[in-house]
């Protein structure tokens, strides 16, 4: 028997537990928020719909109810806030870490084996607090960012390439889980087995890399929020990797000890993911002007984590 716990079930949180749900990835699915009657209205409204989908996942809602979540085999943590107008990095991280550390003590408290999904932003900050915070061996803590960024490079190539299939795409997106630090490899892009490089041109390839970057802010102009469906959809990827023991590699954000160059930072890399979470990180020999994007996402990513030592 299989469980997966999502903590935090806004649009986000909502659509990876109805996906994971409807695609029947575990065997109960536990949806756990501080609002209350919000879980256990949708996990009804899930519920409802599963006869009609012949599904046969048990679903269960909970308003901050940890007991509920025991013996979860993963936990996916959306939980915090949106930054506000008027809010300052800094009080948007003081906020979330805050929020972030109760959840993951009380999810342990219940479920001290679990593999923890963070999603939680800003993700690679919230990713490293969570594994400095808890001393859980690195392995079992996996930010979801990098899965996101790389199925909207995919998208973008696709479109580019005239709207093929996107499943003939392999796309890989390394960096910090932001505007101005991911880093789409074009180099390694292929279609179809075929590098990319030779069936676009530089101008157009730039711009995949330009669109891909502000993918998420492109959708929050449209829609007026941040996105779901996407990066509900990554978290429950990620999930079904781990309970499926699948050994999909899949950029995530993870702690490093010196992969990539870099020792003690929590950011996006392709790694190997199995049953007991990520298993290897995978080495794609970057260039040296990859190395130089790669060293400065890093930084960036430094200065965010340096605003935890001061909370």
């Amino acid at each position: 028997m299989s469980k997966v716990t999502v903590i935090g079930v806004g649009n986000v949180g909502a659509t990876a537990a109805d996906v994971i749900a409807r695609n029947e990835v575990a065997d109960e699915v536990v949806l756990l928020d501080i609002k209350e009657g919000i879980p256990e209205g949708k996990a009804l409204d899930m519920k409802q719909a599963s006869c009609m989908l012949s599904m046969d996942t048990k679903i269960v809602g909970t308003t901050n109810d940890y007991a509920k979540t025991a013996d979860s085999d993963v936990v996916v943590i959306t939980s915090g806030i949106p930054r506000k107008p008027g809010m300052t990095r800094e009080e948007l991280i003081g906020v979330n870490a805050g929020i972030v550390k109760s959840v993951v003590t009380s999810v342990l408290k219940y479920s001290p084996n679990a593999i923890l999904v963070v999603i939680s932003n800003p993700m690679d900050t919230m990713t490293y607090l969570t594994v400095k915070s808890t001393g859980l061996p690195r392995h079992r803590v996996i930010g979801m960012g990098g899965a996101l960024d790389s199925s909207r490079f995919k998208t973008y190539l696709s479109m580019a390439l005239g709207d093929v299939n996107l499943n003939d795409i392999e796309a890989t997106v390394i960096g910090g889980h932001g505007d101005t630090t991911m880093i789409p490899l074009t180099r390694f892009a292929t279609y179809k087995g075929i590098p990319v490089s030779q069936l676009l041109s530089r101008e157009a390839l730039d711009k995949v890399v330009a669109d891909t970057m502000v993918g998420g802010a492109t959708l929050t102009k449209m829609l007026g929020t941040s996105a779901w469906y996407a990066p509900g959809a990554a978290a429950a990827y990620v999930v079904e990797t781990i309970l499926h023991d699948q050994k999909r590699v899949i950029p995530c954000c993870v702690y490093l000890e010196g992969e990539y160059g870099q020792k003690d930072i929590c950011i996006g890399v392709p790694v190997r993911i199995g049953r007991n979470g990520w298993e290897e990180v995978i080495d794609f020999k970057l260039n040296a002007e990859e190395k130089a994007l790669f060293e400065k996402s890093a930084a960036a990513v430094r200065k965010t984590n340096e605003v935890l030592a001061t909370l």
